[in-house]
Protein backbone atom coordinates (compact mmCIF):
# COMPACT_ATOMS: atom_id res chain seq x y z
CA UNK A 1 0.00 0.00 0.00
CA UNK A 2 1.16 3.68 -0.77
CA UNK A 3 0.59 6.58 0.66
CA UNK A 4 0.90 9.91 -1.17
CA UNK A 5 1.86 13.48 0.63
CA UNK A 6 1.43 16.42 -1.36
CA UNK A 7 2.13 19.08 0.44
CA UNK A 8 2.68 22.89 -0.55
CA UNK A 9 3.06 26.64 1.46
CA UNK A 10 -0.52 27.76 2.89
CA UNK A 11 -1.62 31.27 1.02
CA UNK A 12 -0.13 34.33 1.96
CA UNK A 13 3.25 32.50 3.40
CA UNK A 14 6.18 33.76 1.97
CA UNK A 15 7.73 31.12 -0.52
CA UNK A 16 10.92 32.49 -2.08
CA UNK A 17 11.68 29.21 -4.35
CA UNK A 18 8.41 29.47 -5.73
CA UNK A 19 8.90 33.31 -6.26
CA UNK A 20 12.30 32.38 -7.91
CA UNK A 21 11.14 29.68 -10.22
CA UNK A 22 8.47 32.30 -11.44
CA UNK A 23 10.91 34.80 -11.81
CA UNK A 24 13.15 32.32 -13.98
CA UNK A 25 10.20 30.97 -16.07
CA UNK A 26 9.35 34.55 -16.57
CA UNK A 27 12.91 34.87 -18.37
CA UNK A 28 12.95 32.34 -20.37
CA UNK A 29 9.64 33.68 -21.88
CA UNK A 30 6.76 32.75 -20.47
CA UNK A 31 5.42 36.10 -19.82
CA UNK A 32 2.21 34.42 -18.55
CA UNK A 33 3.67 32.52 -15.58
CA UNK A 34 2.12 34.48 -12.58
CA UNK A 35 3.00 32.62 -9.35
CA UNK A 36 4.75 29.13 -8.38
CA UNK A 37 4.41 27.34 -5.23
CA UNK A 38 7.12 24.52 -4.64
CA UNK A 39 6.04 22.22 -2.34
CA UNK A 40 7.27 18.66 -1.35
CA UNK A 41 5.90 15.16 -2.97
CA UNK A 42 6.70 12.42 -0.18
CA UNK A 43 5.68 8.57 -0.65
CA UNK A 44 5.08 6.03 2.20
CA UNK A 45 4.96 2.48 1.52
CA UNK A 46 3.42 0.53 4.17
CA UNK A 47 2.20 -3.09 4.41
CA UNK A 48 -1.41 -3.73 3.45
CA UNK A 49 -3.97 -2.45 6.15
CA UNK A 50 -7.67 -1.39 5.72
CA UNK A 51 -7.76 1.51 4.05
CA UNK A 52 -9.82 3.58 6.93
CA UNK A 53 -6.73 2.82 9.67
CA UNK A 54 -4.24 3.82 6.19
CA UNK A 55 -5.60 7.08 6.33
CA UNK A 56 -5.86 7.24 10.34
CA UNK A 57 -1.88 6.52 10.28
CA UNK A 58 -1.57 9.06 7.37
CA UNK A 59 -3.06 12.08 8.87
CA UNK A 60 -0.84 11.35 12.37
CA UNK A 61 2.03 10.40 10.08
CA UNK A 62 1.76 14.19 8.33
CA UNK A 63 0.53 16.10 11.80
CA UNK A 64 3.69 14.39 13.60
CA UNK A 65 6.55 14.78 11.42
CA UNK A 66 5.59 15.52 7.83
CA UNK A 67 3.90 18.70 7.66
CA UNK A 68 4.24 21.98 9.56
CA UNK A 69 0.56 22.68 9.55
CA UNK A 70 1.39 26.40 10.60
CA UNK A 71 2.44 27.08 6.89
CA UNK A 72 1.96 24.14 5.02
CA UNK A 73 -1.10 22.70 4.01
CA UNK A 74 -1.73 19.22 2.27
CA UNK A 75 -3.35 16.09 1.23
CA UNK A 76 -3.36 13.09 1.10
CA UNK A 77 -4.06 9.83 -1.56
CA UNK A 78 -4.10 5.86 -0.58
CA UNK A 79 -3.26 4.16 -3.20
CA UNK A 80 -3.94 0.30 -2.73
CA UNK A 81 -2.07 -2.73 -4.03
Amino acid sequence: MLIKFFIKPRKGVLDPEGRAVAESLRSLGFENVKDVKVGKYIEVYITDIPKEEAEKQAYQMAKKVLVNELIEEYEIEIVES
